[in-house]
Formats: C-alpha cells, structure tokens, sequence
C-alpha cells in the first residue's frame, strides 16, 4: 500500500494493480469479478499483482457493476422460539445451507419471519434485492410471496412442494413423505398390529398433509381403520396427542408419529400410561434424528436427509443465480431403520 500525505495508508487500486501486472483496468477488473474468458497466464499475473499490493476489492462497487450481492436468504416462516428450539430439522437445513453456499464462497442471510409482521418485512428487504436468490423452509399455509418474488425475476428454491395454486412454476426439494410412511405403516402391518392410529402434523403444512396421506393410503387396502390425532411437530403436542389416543381407543397397539420429536413424547405418554412399548404399543417416527437412537426404547423411524435437503436447495439456487436451467423438482429417498421400539 502507498501512504496518503496525512500518514494514513491508501487503499490499492485497480489501476496500480493493473500498472502492476502489466495488463489494462478493464483486464484487472474480469479477473477480479471471476470471469473465466481471460488466459490463463494473464489471471495469474493479476492474482500475484492482487496478493503483493493487498489489493481489496470494493464490494459495493462491484455490486453496482454486476448487479450481484454474493449472499442468499434462508427464509423460516416460524417465531424465533421454534427456529432456536430443540428441534434439529432447523439446525439441520440451516447447516446444509451453510456449508454449501460456504463452499461457493457466498453468503447466508437468515430471515425469520414467524408474525405478520415479521413477514411483510422479509418481503420488503427481498424484493428490495438485498440477495441473489431466496430460500423457503418450513412454509405454513398457501405463502403468496415464492411466486411472487419468481414474479420480479428473483430465484427462488422450497423446501416442500409449495401450497396453493400459482401462475409460475416455484421449484422445491422435498423427500418420499408418502413412501417412506407407507413402508413405516406397512411394516406395523405386517407384525400383526391390528388397530394402528398416528400422530399427524399439521395440515396446513405439506410434510403433515403428505405423511396423513400416507398413512391413510397404507390402511386402504387393510382391514384396519384410521385412528388419527393432530399435532405440530413438537414432543410437547406428542404427549398430548398420545393421551388422546389412548382415552379414545384404549385397545390400540400401534402408532406412527410424523416427527421423532412427537414419537418422543408419545413414548412419554405410554409410559405415564404403564404400556410397555413395543410389547403392547409399537411406535414409529419420522425424521431419524439423533435422539432417536436414545430414547427408551430405541426409536424405529423414516430416515429422511435434512441437511442434505439444505445443500441441494443451496445448490438450485447458485444455479438458478448463474442463469442455469434447472429441473423443478429434486425428490431425495427416505428409509425405513429399525429399532427396538416397532
């Protein structure tokens, strides 16, 4: 760096970096924004100019030219209580989304936006194009504003085919709710378990909506009748749920709960009730999260890939920033892993 008349130090510019290496601003400037259509000779030369003068570039400025912010919204639409609970599926995607836009050198902007409020803010600050692309987790309800934003030309990627009807195709990364259900339920089935209830999410949720249809689809073509109780994901509503179960059908011998978390609290339940599990009540979850393997008895669960969900929508969305065509809907495979509690 060169030293300002007033002592201070000047920061490096194109120019001297340009003077530096031999080549012209415009040269410097491809370089330095990523463009790959400079010899290979010619960027190296820049990038020795860049590292002796410590040259920085003026990230705003560069905003300006490219029309970029190098960074990408996460959007949970929950209250900050349950994004920072117990609940690992946040930790989850949050972490697959990290490391991926890490990895790209880009930036993660978490919104939360859990109140009307909160959500007519995040609206503002992303149609204001304050990031590149926007991500949409743990959506409730038929949310106007995926298709908006696809509207104004901003990316956009869900987690969990989107509710509603709309005029612009919104891509989403989602998993096998029905099929990895179906296989939980199947399997009560086929160990003899004859009244068979759940514990569902709720329905104004796609993964509570599609893990209902599930467990509705896999009785069909049994003799068993649905015996169903709704809960919000949380251990807490497991609880609850179970004890009303349990109140309307005393004979029941089986239940799936559509997170790891309610079959938690369902075991609790069970407990509290003296029924032992699996020998009078067999359970199930969902998500395969890593309490599962600790709880008393282990937990049989749907394994589904959350972080994985989180990088791939990470990794749509780069591409959809980059101008890239892209297929709209990415399905990832869950799994059924067996344990002692069914």
């Amino acid at each position: 760096m060169t030293r300002a008349k007033n002592g201070t130090r000047e920061r490096p510019t194109l120019e001297a970096v340009a003077q530096r290496a031999g080549v012209s601003r415009a040269t410097v400037s491809r370089v330095v924004n990523g463009s790959t259509t400079v010899a290979e000779p010619i960027q190296e030369a820049v990038r020795r100019a860049v590292r002796e003068l410590g040259y920085v570039p003026n990230l705003a400025a560069r905003s300006l030219v490219t029309q970029r912010t190098d960074s990408a919204a996460l959007i949970l639409p929950e209250t900050p209580t349950r994004v920072f609970s117990d609940d690992p599926f946040f930790h989850g995607i949050i972490r697959g989304v990290s490391m991926e836009l890490d990895g790209a050198d880009k930036q993660l902007v978490l919104l939360i936006a859990g109140s009307t409020a909160g959500h007519d803010r995040v609206e503002r600050y992303t149609m204001s194009r304050h990031v590149d692309g926007v991500m949409f987790a743990s959506m409730h309800g038929a949310d106007p504003l995926p298709a908006a934003l696809i509207r104004m030309g901003i990316p956009v990627v869900c987690s969990g085919r989107p509710l509603g009807r709309t005029t612009v195709e919104v891509p989403y990364v989602d998993v096998d709710q029905i099929g990895g259900v179906v296989s939980a339920v199947r399997h009560l089935l086929d160990s003899g378990r004859k009244r068979i209830a759940t514990i569902s999410g709720p329905q104004d949720m796609v993964a509570g909506i599609d893990r209902l249809t599930g467990y509705r689809q896999a009785l069909r073509d049994s003799d068993r009748r649905s015996i169903v109780a709704i809960g919000d994901f949380t251990r807490e509503s497991g609880t609850v749920a179970m004890r009303q179960l349990l109140d309307d059908d005393p004979k029941l011998d089986a239940v799936f709960a559509a997170s790891d978390l309610m079959a938690h609290g369902a075991l609790k339940a069970l407990h509290e009730a003296g029924r032992r599990v699996p020998d009078d009540v067999a359970v199930i979850g969902f998500d395969d999260i890593e309490m599962a393997r600790y709880t008393e008895p282990p937990l049989t669960t749907v394994r589904q890939p959350i972080q994985q969900i989180g990088r791939e929508m990470a990794r749509l969305l780069m591409r959809l920033v980059a101008g890239e065509d892209i297929e709209p809907v990415t399905m990832l495979p869950t799994e059924l892993i067996i344990r002692e509690s069914a």
